[in-house]
């Protein structure tokens, strides 16, 4: 399989979650649309980072900066706190200890904002290849 298809496998799966994590916003599953929109950035940067590393596998890392910092794409300062903010979505949706302090936080217009902000940055990601 070529990069170009292995890039493509990534985006898509991101798409796919775009649409999971759009649902769970719409049902007031914040929590969890917080964790699908780590995913959508994270498969996203992995599908850039293939295509700019010319490597088939992208580092396992959910680390959304580690994966910036490795593609040649110049994100703004601003993007680059975007993702700051989303690495702990990763953590504080999946773990029982994080989740109780993280739910108390995360609701609808914090949701609503880093979802928009989120969707955003995709869609940027997916312009740039």
């Amino acid at each position: 399989m070529k990069n170009s298809d292995l890039a493509l496998f990534w985006r898509k799966s991101a798409a796919a979650d775009l649409k999971t994590a759009r649902n769970l916003l719409r049902s007031r599953d914040y929590v969890w649309c917080m964790f699908m929109m780590h995913l959508v950035i994270e498969k996203s940067l992995k599908a850039s980072w293939i295509l700019d590393n010319n490597k088939a596998f992208p580092p396992k890392t959910h680390n959304l900066l580690r994966l910036a910092a490795e593609i040649k794409t110049n994100l703004k300062e601003e993007q680059k706190l975007l993702l700051f903010d989303m690495n702990d979505f990763n953590l504080e949706a999946r773990y029982p200890d994080f989740k109780l302090t993280f739910k108390k936080r995360c609701n609808r217009a914090f949701a609503q904002g880093y979802f928009a902000q989120a969707e955003e940055l995709y869609r940027w990601l997916s312009t740039q290849k």
